[in-house]
């Protein structure tokens, strides 16, 4: 029986694996470590996966996926290398190259990184991940098995292009609720009360991504149709047009981007290798 046992259970650990249970794995495949203990068991009553705390050795894994914050990676990384046997290695920790990692396993090879993002916990995600050479077909085949269970997601060939993927859907959500958060805004300059500018705007959101994800137009297509000619739409446009919002937009996302390559950097020189 595949086993897959996860280092952490945290938010996005439990997205995953009741994600992944609805797909198909059964609670019998799943291990999580856990420090908690409160935790450990409502993983055990909710989900009915096994749970252990660090100090107990993880079973024989066919993955193990890292789930613990970034700064605390390298001590639990370094406290499980003997017991890997074999295992793929996943991380979804932000930041960490594979190298550094492999590092604080004893060099080893078969690691793949995953940058997910916080609609995961409505199994709605989007993520991207890459994977070393030493990774293979079936390794391939299980990880996206396991980033189903929480949305989409896409290969990159280049680690480097982790940055773009956490600048575009990373931390895209945050681009979108201050979208929604402006459109809000602007129903309550109209006059609108909280709740009624509140289901205006996210309503309004949710039917146009609803639209866009339906149809074979791409979104300027889209927006295109609902621009007539000297009406309200393009006046709007126009607005938007002359404040260089999509050049704004595309700028946040490089310095987003820019921003990610420093954080690997900054990982690689500042911890203890």
């Amino acid at each position: 029986m595949m086993k897959i046992t996860f280092i952490g259970g945290g938010n996005m650990a439990i997205a995953m694996i009741g994600g992944m249970i609805k797909q198909g794995f059964t609670a019998a495949q799943i291990h999580v470590v856990e420090p908690d203990a409160l935790k450990r068991e409502q993983l055990g009553t909710s989900l009915g996966v096994s749970t252990s705390d660090p100090e107990t050795a993880i079973p024989q894994s066919d993955a193990i996926l890292f789930a613990v914050k970034p700064q605390q990676l390298q001590a639990v990384a370094k406290s499980v290398q003997k017991q890997i046997n074999g295992a793929l290695i996943i991380s979804i920790a932000a930041g960490i190259r594979v190298d550094t990692l492999s590092q604080w396993l004893n060099t080893y090879p078969r690691i793949v990184r995953v940058m997910p993002n916080t609609p995961a916990l409505v199994q709605a995600g989007m993520s991207g991940a890459y994977a070393t050479s030493d990774v293979n077909t079936a390794d391939r085949e299980l990880t996206e098995r396991m980033l189903a269970a929480i949305g989409e997601m896409v290969w990159v060939e280049k680690e480097s292009d982790i940055d773009g993927i956490t600048a575009i859907s990373g931390s895209g959500p945050a681009y979108v609720f201050y979208f929604m958060e402006a459109l809000q805004a602007a129903a309550r300059a109209q006059g609108f009360g909280p709740e009624i500018a509140r289901k205006l705007a996210y309503q309004t959101f949710s039917g146009a991504v609803k639209l866009a994800m339906q149809s074979e137009d791409d979104a300027a297509t889209l927006r295109q149709k609902v621009t007539s000619k000297g009406g309200t739409t393009e006046r709007a446009i126009n607005a938007l047009e002359t404040s260089q919002v999509r050049t704004t937009i595309i700028a946040a996302a490089s310095a987003a981007a820019a921003r990610s390559r420093e954080l690997g950097e900054e990982s690689t020189r500042s911890l203890e290798v």
